[in-house]
């Protein structure tokens, strides 16, 4: 699978809210970065998948729409609309993730989102 292919196949896993298939994507050093105030970085398979059931409790009917998929050699650029509820309110946010891909693992995700957004739309602030 190219670069490209492998960080489509991870984004539409999400819509299945199959925590082990989400994380069949990443590396066992797979390092999870978020710079948004309210994303949880963290590093490893393990802790990734630890966390992923509660993520995917929060936002029931989670999906990514990819927008837009730029290829350079093993880095992707994705920008995306991410689509779910959360306690009740519809989220439709956009954001952009820059993954790095080895061996057809991701090995790497930077996740770029608006932290006010969600909570305008979650009734938050």
């Amino acid at each position: 699978m190219s670069p490209g292919d492998v960080v489509r196949s991870y984004l539409a896993a999400f819509a299945s809210g199959d925590a082990d298939l989400i994380a069949s994507h990443v590396a066992d050093d797979f390092e999870n970065d978020h710079a948004s105030a309210l994303g949880e970085s963290c590093t490893g398979r393990t802790e990734y998948i630890g966390r992923l059931p509660g993520f995917l409790e929060s936002l029931p009917g989670l999906r990514y729409d990819v927008e837009r998929l730029i290829v350079e050699a093993d880095q992707v650029a994705v920008a995306y609309r991410l689509v779910a509820m959360s306690d009740g309110h519809p989220v439709d946010l956009r954001g952009a993730m820059l993954l790095d891909v080895d061996d057809g693992l991701i090995v790497r995700r930077t996740d770029y989102w608006d932290s006010l957004t969600v909570l305008r739309q979650t009734g938050k602030a």
